[in-house]
């Protein structure tokens, strides 16, 4: 099942997702509908499906505030919640979003939906910032070693989904916050 916006929020609420988060993912979800649609302009007969791009983009952090099980990190709880709720689908594009699925082939965005969702999350705070100011936000966080490795390993090929898509489209990645 595909949740509409109305379901999303109730699960929202359900799992009390914080209210910067939901203004993070909100950001998501337009940012990554806005390059779907871009690509389409570019790609006469370019499939994806905006609606689990919606959902995906809308639920990505939805355990934030839960709980983690022995063994989880972000998104596997969200994984397990989604499935829990009978949203597969979404749960399988939720769990290629972190950052260190682009590091692990197995993982790593492939489909439109997953690389959307992907890079809109990478370029969004809690406002359009772009992939360059996430990274130098997480770079300020001064992160624990293992993690910041896993950042300067990802942004390469961060950048490099990124030049594929903004290839694709004609437009500039600084753009985006002037249209999404």
């Amino acid at each position: 099942m595909i949740p509409n916006e109305e379901e999303v929020k109730a699960l929202w609420d359900k799992y009390q997702l914080p209210d910067k988060k939901r203004l993070h993912v909100s950001l998501v979800a337009k940012v990554a509908l806005f390059l779907a649609k871009e690509l389409r302009f570019t790609i006469y007969d370019l499939r994806i499906n905006d609606k689990l791009l919606l959902a995906g983009a809308l639920l990505h952090d939805i355990d934030k505030n839960i709980p983690k099980l022995p063994g989880e990190v972000h998104p596997d709880a969200a994984v397990r919640i989604l499935r829990q709720e009978e949203m597969r689908e979404v749960a399988d594009l939720v769990k290629t979003h972190p950052l260190h699925a682009i590091l692990d082939p197995k993982l790593a965005p492939k489909t439109w939906e997953e690389k959307l969702l992907f890079l809109a999350d990478k370029m969004v705070k809690h406002e359009i910032v772009g992939v360059d100011t996430r990274f130098s936000l997480w770079n300020a966080e001064h992160l624990p070693q293992k993690e910041q490795k896993i950042l300067d390993r990802a942004y390469p090929k961060v950048k490099a989904l990124e030049r594929e898509i903004f290839d694709m489209m004609g437009i500039k990645p600084e753009k985006v916050a002037q249209f999404a």
